[in-house]
């Protein structure tokens, strides 16, 4: 199995080149939504370190905003719940997908989590600031300030693109960018294969 890891920058467009692969995806930020949505475990642990922020289930992201805004030792502590599920899940997601010739991972921490082996493939997403911005302002919870404190946790962007294996300019329109992603599956299998 092959496994490629899509990095980069906040806003870069990660999910979107991932889906592009046309493989299993997991997709961490997904998989976060979901476990504030179905997780009584999770919240109950939540809401006894950060009882003045989390009281109502499912847990409501503007509640997770409010207590990082406030502290910014409350998103380690909700990382310190939140991501060892986040682990279990993708462990779960690489056993029940291991028959399949590519798995890619959408994980926004993975470098700065170590959730990448020896082998993987690192592709690294690179856009213009201007088209970020564009893209963040879409989102339904922008949020400057949480944005600034989640970047804050992210390893530099110079970092991950010297350790990627491919460099992928998402400045282009779907079509374009379906193309390129194309030869890029091609070229790494072809690589793989004659390895």
């Amino acid at each position: 199995m092959i496994r490629i890891c899509t990095i980069g920058g906040i806003g870069s467009g990660k999910s979107f080149i991932s889906k592009l692969f046309k493989y299993p995806v997991f997709n961490a930020d997904n998989v976060v939504k979901n476990i504030y949505r179905n997780d009584k475990n999770c919240f109950k642990n939540l809401k006894k370190k950060l009882p003045k922020f989390i009281s109502s289930f499912p847990i409501k992201k503007s509640d997770l905003i409010k207590a990082i805004s406030s502290n910014r030792n409350n998103l380690r502590i909700v990382s310190s719940i939140v991501h060892p599920i986040v682990r279990k899940k993708m462990k779960f997601f690489l056993k029940e997908n291991k028959s399949s010739k590519i798995v890619v991972m959408d994980i926004p921490l993975l470098i700065e989590n170590k959730l990448y082996k020896k082998n993987d493939i690192l592709v690294f997403v690179k856009a213009k600031k201007s088209k970020i911005v564009k893209r963040l302002k879409k989102r339904r919870n922008y949020n400057k300030k949480i944005l600034n404190e989640l970047k804050h946790n992210q390893s530099s962007l110079l970092k991950k693109e010297r350790m990627a294996n491919y460099i992928i300019d998402n400045n282009f329109s779907p079509n374009i960018m379906k193309n390129k992603i194309k030869k890029l599956k091609k070229k790494i299998i072809d690589e793989r294969n004659s390895s």
